[in-house]
């Protein structure tokens, strides 16, 4: 199962990222477009920094979500099959519990319908727009197992040069 993964040293916190995110979400797909829209669409991920680091944070689509446990409307619901957390925006009456309990701070609230707004991986495009508009490759949309075994060559890479 692919996820969206973050190589923090790459990340320069330029938010195009967050940028093609909230036009993903927009309903003319457009930028241009997005901007007449009201309310403004809203981006599902957010870049932080903190000393010298920034990082694109966004749902990690837990499989024990804590979100989802606390949702007494049924609106976030954990999908085994697809490993994402979907939200149902039907459901959701804006209680705000599940942006209080999500470790990571990644569900925004969108005040103006009353709902709380999260990562869906893009699901009618083949990768994310997060990833596919990120210019220095720090968010990949690939299998853990293949980015373990990337990084653990690249590492031996690294470890050998050192020591030649």
């Amino acid at each position: 199962m692919k996820e969206i993964l973050v190589e923090v040293s790459r990340c320069v916190g330029c938010k195009s990222c967050t940028l093609a995110c909230a036009v993903e979400h927009s309903q003319s797909k457009s930028l241009f477009g997005a901007l007449q829209e009201r309310p403004l669409p809203r981006p599902r991920v957010f870049v932080e920094a903190a000393d010298r680091l920034k990082a694109p944070l966004q749902c990690r689509h837990c499989e024990e979500p804590p979100c989802a446990a606390v949702c007494v409307f049924g609106a976030l619901q954990w999908d085994p099959k697809k490993g994402v957390v979907n939200h149902l925006r039907e459901k959701c009456l804006g209680c705000w519990m599940c942006v209080m309990v999500c470790p990571f701070g990644v569900i925004a609230r969108e005040e103006e319908r009353k709902v709380a707004l999260k990562c869906d991986r893009c699901p009618d495009r083949e990768r994310p727009a997060c990833v596919e508009a990120c210019p220095t490759r720090a968010l990949t949309f690939t299998e853990v197992e293949v980015a373990e075994k990337s990084r653990r060559k690249k590492f031996l890479k690294n470890v050998v040069l050192e020591v030649s």
